[in-house]
């Protein structure tokens, strides 16, 4: 089994990027072998249902869970009967034809949100009524106003809560978070991020996940799809924004006007300059993150860590710099140890995840209007 650190370089050293490849090396069929939790360690199973199986990780959290002795999957529910069935089929789950039949279930304890975005806000809302712990596929919601809304009935009932933001846990940006947090970059001035793949080029989205580049539907575009996660990571390593500008384009039109790649400006509360990039055009992308301050600099490229501190001993920026610390379960797995009493790690909140929505509407109407826009 690949760990996180091996998948996340396969990634991004990948020229020519299957969707295949992509559901492999971001998905949870990368995830790690967490430790078993105490209360798996005592027998107990978590019962769990998926609501909506339409997103391209659908495969990856199947298999992961299906794998699990500790996780048993009950019920599969859809909005398409025959997609339900299909994957009910898959790990010997009940096809649910009424979502009351989840909500009102003692035995379910937790659900896990595959749905198209447009579904999120009833059904998580729904769920978190029924006090199901969620786990919901980014981004959390269409716009800013429903994914407060779902992140306020979340926190309201103290329910766990994840999503699939899986770059917090790479022993890369575990180094260089601990970094920042040490001040070995001294005042952090500028960021980049970049994640970018050719879903577009390749057809990703042409058939059975087809909804993911209709905005109407997802949301976003490639950038909002894949930038999301480059986003989280730059929130979580820089801190809230101010402002944003941006420029968002279709390239090749293979989904009508669906937007194809983009790069925003960054204007963070604390003073840092930041761009994010995110595209399903690109045949290469070496340089996912650099992050520069008046006493450090980092960057990432082809998967391996640069860096150099005037703070840290042996930093050399010319070589790899190794000495990282382990990689963390991903998302689903630590969103499982947590429903079951465990520590919740990295896992994002509700109201981040909300507030990473917040942030995307505001580029993506600042790339609309040509103009700086202010990040409420």
């Amino acid at each position: 089994m690949l760990n996180e650190s091996t998948a996340s370089s396969q990634y991004s050293m990948n020229s020519k990027l299957t969707r295949r490849d992509f559901i492999k090396y971001t998905g949870t069929a990368a995830t790690l072998a967490a430790a078993t939790p105490a209360w798996a360690q005592a027998g107990k199973v978590m019962t769990v249902a998926f609501v909506g199986v339409a997103h391209i990780h659908t495969p990856g959290y199947l298999n992961a869970l299906k794998k699990r002795s500790d996780v048993r999957i009950k019920y599969i529910w859809d909005h398409e009967p025959e997609r339900a069935a299909r994957r009910a089929k898959e790990v010997d789950a009940q096809v649910a034809t009424d979502l009351n039949s989840i909500w009102s279930d003692p035995e379910i304890a937790a659900v896990i949100v595959l749905s198209e975005t447009n579904r999120h806000h009833e059904l998580v809302r729904a769920a978190a009524t029924a006090g199901k712990h969620l786990f919901v596929e980014k981004p959390l919601g269409i716009t800013a106003a429903e994914s407060r809304e779902m992140a306020a009935e979340i926190e309201k009932r103290e329910l766990v809560f994840a999503t699939g933001y899986f770059m917090r846990t790479d022993p890369k940006h575990l180094f260089v978070r601990n970094e920042i947090a040490k001040g070995n970059f001294g005042t952090i001035t500028r960021v980049r991020g970049s994640i970018c793949h050719n879903g577009s080029l390749g057809g990703w989205f042409d058939t059975e996940w087809r909804w993911m580049a209709d905005p109407k539907l997802a949301g976003v575009g490639a950038f909002g799809d894949l930038g999301t996660h480059k986003l989280d990571l730059l929130l979580w390593l820089c801190g809230g924004l101010d402002s944003v500008t941006a420029a968002i384009q279709p390239v090749t039109h293979r989904y009508g006007d669906c937007d194809e790649t983009g790069e925003a400006l960054l204007r963070f509360q604390n003073g840092v300059i930041g761009t994010l990039a995110a595209g399903w055009v690109d045949i290469e992308d070496p340089v996912q993150l650099l992050i520069s301050g008046t006493a450090g600099h980092a960057v990432i490229i082809n998967g391996q860590l640069f860096y150099r501190s005037e703070k840290a001993a042996g930093s050399d920026a010319r070589k790899p710099w190794t000495d990282l610390p382990p990689a963390l379960p991903l998302p689903i797995d630590q969103f499982i140890a947590a429903v079951g009493g465990g520590p919740r790690g990295t896992l994002v909140t509700s109201t981040e995840a909300a507030a990473r929505v917040v942030a995307m509407e505001a580029i993506y109407k600042a790339a609309r209007e040509r103009k700086w826009v202010k990040v409420a």
